[in-house]
């Protein structure tokens, strides 16, 4: 079956521009944020407007979340109606962040309904989002084929990760796991290298160019060394996220000890009151440990 219709809750930083990308391409799309400039901003970008989550989901044939959390698709779907006003045979793609075994649940009560559900997170953040370049980890794989003609439009990876929601979640918080030490150790360098007065400059030249590189080096490292970087992801965003890799491990029963160092770095920034901040200035808990410059 096509996919005719598709209902979009969450039009947030990420969620504005995916939805914008499927009606560009030529999808009915109805948008439904909480705030109404959102909602606003998708209708005269040619979506169809709706001011509830019931009257976005009507008759959908899809319905994607880019929520913050678990919490809101589960808000979404059953405290406010979204899952019983779409389609009978309608599909529901969960591309939050979220626990695994918070998925598997929501799955469960989609499935009661007779409708289909993907697990779908994806990576990339704001600029994947927009320039329609994310990596999608998506399960069950049987259930894509009817989804991918829209997937295929929000980013430029799809990934089939497995045969059973919840396994899309595990692999983004494998990847979350991976983004957040990667952050926190490439602020650890520029610390370190900041606190014995070397240039950052240089030392971040060096390093990008060297075997210590990584993506997040290349990419956040720049912005470390800025007072107020563009916030392209939020140290709240990596509060959150590490924390759903530790539950994640608490559930496999997986030691973490990195992801821990690297969640309490993040924690101890935002109680600084800087959580909304780009996640680059994590570099603040260093220099907050470790005083002013010599």
């Amino acid at each position: 079956m096509a996919v005719s219709r598709i209902a979009f809750v969450g039009l947030g930083a990420m969620g504005m521009p995916m939805a914008r990308h499927l009606v560009a391409a030529g999808f009915p799309v109805r948008g439904y944020d909480i705030r109404p400039e959102s909602r606003a901003a998708l209708v005269a970008a040619g979506a169809e407007e709706a001011e509830t989550v019931p009257a976005a989901a009507a008759g959908a044939d899809a319905l994607l979340l880019m929520v913050v959390n678990a919490a809101q698709a589960e808000e979404v779907l059953f405290a406010q109606g979204g899952l019983d006003a779409l389609a009978p045979d309608a599909t529901v793609v969960l591309m939050a962040t979220c626990p695994p075994q918070a998925v598997v649940a929501i799955a469960a009560r989609v499935a009661q309904t007779g409708r289909a559900f993907i697990d779908a997170p994806v990576s990339g953040g704001v600029v994947g989002a927009e320039a329609a370049t994310l990596s999608i980890m998506a399960a069950p794989a049987e259930v894509l084929a009817t989804l991918r003609p829209v997937l295929d439009r929000l980013g430029d990876k799809v990934f089939h990760v497995g045969t059973e929601p919840g396994q899309g979640a595990t692999v983004k918080a494998v990847n979350q796991l991976l983004c957040g030490v990667h952050i926190a150790a490439a602020a650890e360098a520029l610390s370190l290298a900041e606190q014995v007065g070397v240039d950052l400059s240089v030392v971040l030249e060096i390093l990008s160019g060297s075997s210590a590189s990584s993506w997040m080096l290349r990419d956040r490292g720049p912005r470390m060394l800025e007072d107020e970087p563009r916030v392209t992801s939020a140290v709240d965003i990596f509060v959150k996220d590490l924390g759903i890799v530790l539950e994640a491990g608490r559930g496999a029963k997986a030691a973490l000890p990195l992801a821990s160092l690297a969640h309490q770095l993040f924690l101890s920034t935002s109680g600084r009151g800087e959580g909304a901040r780009d996640d680059s200035q994590v570099i603040g808990a260093y220099r907050a440990l470790n005083g002013p410059t010599r």
